[in-house]
């Protein structure tokens, strides 16, 4: 009697978890799924002059080699020639209708990833270049649509559902930071 009831216990416990490793029917998979094409935010901030200017812990770089001062960037914009290695990779991509966008702060700082009618200046003048600040960027985070798009250092943003045609995208505070995404059909 021991035994059956031991079996019974086995079967119980063991049978469930044989069938969490057999693969799901094709009908119950998902159609129409893509997958999701990565674009990476990158930016060199020097933690030193960074967090000393805006607060401790701000920038959190951990890459090695040279880095961008606070002064710097700040000086680089100004001349309208901002700092090359704040940049979204790709800046340019196409896909197809229903591909989600997956953006990964891989920089030292948090960016935006702001759908923008057209490109121009966002909510930092002095990073602007002269540029005026588009519409979508006015107000900082304080605008409820700009704060849904900042991607925090090591965190990521999922944009999904764009329409057919062209979607410009740039960084509501460093506004050289540029994607343009093209969906096609």
């Amino acid at each position: 009697m021991r035994f059956l009831t031991i079996r019974r216990l086995a079967t119980l416990l063991i049978a469930p978890l044989t069938l969490w490793f057999v693969p799901a029917p094709a009908a119950l998979a998902q159609e129409g799924t893509r997958t999701p094409v990565q674009i990476v935010a990158l930016d060199e901030c020097d933690p030193t002059t960074f967090n000393l200017n805006i607060g401790a812990d701000f920038c959190k770089n951990v890459a090695l080699g040279s880095a961008t001062t606070f002064d710097a960037l700040f000086a680089e914009a100004k001349a309208k020639n901002p700092d090359p290695a704040w940049d979204f990779e790709p800046d340019k991509v196409t896909i197809k209708k229903g591909t989600p966008l997956i953006v990964v702060d891989q920089g030292g700082e948090p960016h935006t990833f702001t759908e923008v009618a057209k490109f121009g200046g966002g909510f930092i003048g002095d990073l602007n270049g002269g540029q005026a600040t588009v519409p979508e960027c006015a107000g900082g985070f304080k605008n409820l649509a700009v704060a849904r798009t900042r991607i925090l250092q090591g965190s990521q943003l999922q944009v999904t559902g764009l329409s057919e045609g062209e979607h410009l995208f740039e960084c509501c505070i460093h506004p050289w930071m540029r994607v343009t995404v093209d969906v096609v059909e």
